[in-house]
């Protein structure tokens, strides 16, 4: 992704690589069901124990992660995208930044 201010053709389902099955059956779910999904299937790999992982206090940047990864996905500019988030264009570019968002969509 560029540093210019347009964001074209990103899309998290498409980056997941993901069917039309798959994304209804996704859609039907609520936000924290699908929560509760991800969390039981990363930690069945670790017979059900997420040791040493601090959720309670990573939770924050999980959420606001995704909230990024999401503007990007439904916005047609970077502006759109703060605004849709509700911060300023600085502070957008700033987030963008630290959360290295861009490298998520990158080869997309």
């Amino acid at each position: 992704m560029s540093n210019k201010n347009t964001i074209t053709n990103l899309s998290v389902s498409n980056k997941l690589n993901l069917d039309d099955k798959t994304l209804i059956a996704i859609n039907s779910l609520s936000l924290e069901d699908l929560i509760a999904l991800k969390l039981e299937l990363s930690s069945k790999n670790l017979k059900n124990r997420l040791y040493g992982f601090d959720i309670w206090r990573r939770i924050p940047y999980i959420v606001k992660d995704s909230l990024l990864k999401y503007s990007i996905s439904a916005s047609k500019t970077k502006k759109d995208g703060a605004r849709l988030l509700g911060l300023t264009y600085v502070e957008y570019m700033k987030h963008i930044r630290d959360f290295e968002t861009n490298k998520y969509f990158e080869g997309t």
